[in-house]
């Protein structure tokens, strides 16, 4: 009799250990977000900002050529936009910051009552994004360029070239923005802070929007362009999660 009952409850535990193995191979496998078991949580979304001067340039440059045909209009463009190439060699550009933005070439119409369109003549353009790492000579460079032929001129967009550091310290910065925030509302709600339980980095900017733009001159004035470069923001946005008791 004991034997059979010894045998009855291994059979038993034969038939339940297949069964804990189905199991552990059935569970969901996400992890979800920490949220620790005792106390309260606090989120708090803050902004680290720190300033720089703008290193960087971004200036796009173009010719607009007009003519009565395509092949005119090519030609003259080509010709005038060589000038502008070479310009900026004379002024030290390097050929790794000059890069061709677009080159088009369209069609002229004119347009009469009832009539249909008709074309007088072709436009050809060509566009180089021009990257000056003197912020100080830009201004000059962009004159040079429009006595050679350059007709058209956007930008600047001002912008850091190696924002790493700054990157840095805004992120120090906002730390201390979500930790000060922290204290504050654990001192409101009579609590104190405990640790932190998550950071999250949700979002940077260099400051690297565009500037209002400007035109070229059609010819040289008396005065050079001038070109501030100002300062730029620098900012980190975090999400830090804190435990409170």
């Amino acid at each position: 009799m004991k034997i059979a009952s010894f045998l009855t409850a291994l059979a038993g535990v034969a038939v339940v250990l297949p069964g804990a193995a189905a199991v552990a191979q059935t569970a969901p496998t996400t992890v979800e977000p920490m949220i620790p078991a005792a106390g309260t949580v606090l989120d708090v979304t803050a902004e680290g900002r720190t300033t720089r001067v703008p290193d960087l340039a971004t200036i796009r440059a173009g010719v607009v050529s007009q003519s009565t045909t395509a092949a005119a209009a090519l030609t003259d463009n080509a010709q005038r936009m060589a000038k502008v190439l070479a310009a900026l060699k004379r002024a030290g550009v390097a050929p790794r910051d000059v890069a061709t933005s677009s080159v088009q070439l369209a069609p002229q119409y004119r347009y009469a009552e009832n009539q249909p369109p008709v074309i007088t003549g072709y436009q050809a353009t060509n566009t180089v994004s021009i990257r000056f790492r003197d912020v100080a000579k830009s201004g000059a460079i962009l004159d040079a360029l429009v006595a050679e032929g350059a007709n058209q001129i956007d930008g600047p967009n001002l912008s850091i070239d190696k924002p790493e550091a700054a990157l840095d310290e805004a992120r120090n910065d906002a730390i201390a923005q979500a930790k000060r925030r922290a204290d504050l509302y654990a001192k409101a709600a009579g609590l104190r802070v405990s640790r932190i339980v998550s950071i999250a980095e949700s979002g940077q900017d260099t400051g690297g929007s565009p500037q209002p733009m400007f035109l070229a001159r059609a010819s040289m004035a008396k005065d050079s362009t001038q070109i501030a470069p100002g300062e730029k923001d620098v900012t980190v946005t975090v999400s830090v999660r804190f435990l409170l008791n």
